[in-house]
């Protein structure tokens, strides 16, 4: 699995669009085959910057996603609206998906 996490700081005038800005390319990215998750989160300290966490089944579904054309589409427009280049981490991680964490289980 290909795992990416990005966080991108939104221009502040741009901020309470973003999300909506992004829904067709989220939902077409959603639907790619190879696709497993692609959800976006608001940071709780700075209402500007948002966090995509993103996987893909493999190195090349990873590779059809930016080759895709809705990919292509969101990166001509993203420069005009991001306030900084987004920070990204994509890492090649085991499994296909999540995991359950160990340490805390729902009680009785």
């Amino acid at each position: 699995m290909i795992f990416i996490a990005v966080r991108f700081t939104i221009r502040p005038e741009y901020g309470d669009e973003w999300l909506d800005r992004v829904a067709d390319f989220t939902a077409a990215t959603r639907a790619e085959p190879g696709n497993l998750f692609f959800e976006w989160s608001v940071d709780t300290t700075d209402p500007h910057r948002f966090v995509l966490l993103e996987a893909f089944a493999s190195p090349e579904a990873g590779a059809d996603h930016v080759g895709s054309g809705h990919f292509k589409a969101a990166m001509a427009w993203m420069p005009d609206v991001v306030a900084r280049t987004p920070d990204i981490i994509n890492v090649e991680a085991k499994g296909q998906g999540w995991s359950r964490m160990a340490e805390v289980t729902p009680r009785g």
